[in-house]
């Protein structure tokens, strides 16, 4: 997770990414996010503050169903995207700033929405913002879209790129690991105390890229996005190779959306 990078890093993080991740980054599946907005007993109404909005890719899903939205995203490329995104949306405002800068709207919103976003931004910060952004009684929905993986036995056909390249990346990663990495974040905001009455649904399902898809993907994640571009071209060049001759230009990804409802925690009078 990211939580530890600072600000003004984490402002022009996805900048050069941007396009891409726009373009690859899986979509939120309707079934979850019906799910959520029924469980959290949105009504038509209901105002939402979206923290980390992207390029829009979960905002366009509330957008579209009529509910009022302002969003922040402190990334000025993403933001444009996302203004481009939602611009048959009037009731969507996108500002350009980082929820940590936003000038806080108390007791206004009656849902607080972070789509795979929550991570980035410290907990000592994030969970009593957000709740103080919130009407009492009201809750905040963190929807996870986890970047799609190769199963185990696709992985073990990359490996050996991996250890030749870059070393710190040839470790697998499981669907359950990225679940204990949710759960975790889950239990910081209820160890706030600012949150309780968690609801929570997943979906796992397989997706399929092909080598360029998966290549531009990969270029999202901020592993690679660290990496010198002479090292990640060189990389990207073997992982090439290897898909097209070993797995015939596709694979086969494993893919982990959820959401938890975590209702505000009011203090006794």
């Amino acid at each position: 997770m990211n939580a530890d990078k600072d600000l003004e890093a984490r402002r022009s993080w996805y900048s050069a990414a941007a396009a891409a991740y726009n373009r690859v980054r899986p979509r939120y599946p309707v079934d979850l996010i019906e799910s959520a907005i029924a469980l959290a007993q949105l009504g038509p109404k209901a105002k939402i503050l979206e923290i980390g909005c992207g390029p829009g890719i979960a905002t366009v899903e509330f957008a579209r169903r009529g509910f009022s939205m302002v969003c922040v995203e402190p990334n000025l490329e993403m933001c444009h995207l996302a203004q481009q995104n939602c611009a048959e949306y009037s009731n969507v405002e996108i500002q350009n700033t980082s929820f940590e800068e936003w000038d806080l709207q108390a007791n206004s919103f009656d849902v607080v929405l972070a789509a795979t976003s929550f991570h980035w931004i410290p907990a000592e910060i994030a969970c009593p913002k957000a709740a103080d952004a919130l009407r009492d009684n009201c809750p905040l929905i963190l929807l996870w879209n986890v970047v799609p993986a190769p199963r185990y036995e696709v992985f073990q056909v990359l490996e050996e790129v991996y250890r030749n390249c870059v070393i710190s990346m040839a470790n697998y990663q499981s669907i359950e690991q990225d679940k204990l990495n949710i759960q975790a974040i889950h239990q910081t905001v209820i160890d706030s105390g600012r949150f309780h009455k968690v609801i929570s649904d997943e979906l796992v399902y397989n997706i399929t890229y092909n080598t360029d898809d998966y290549l531009m993907l990969l270029s999202t994640l901020s592993p690679y996005i660290a990496l010198e571009p002479e090292a990640r071209n060189a990389l990207f060049a073997l992982l090439r190779a290897k898909i097209e001759q070993k797995l015939g230009g596709s694979l086969d990804l494993e893919h982990l959306c959820s959401f938890e409802i975590m209702e505000k925690t009011v203090e006794d009078e």
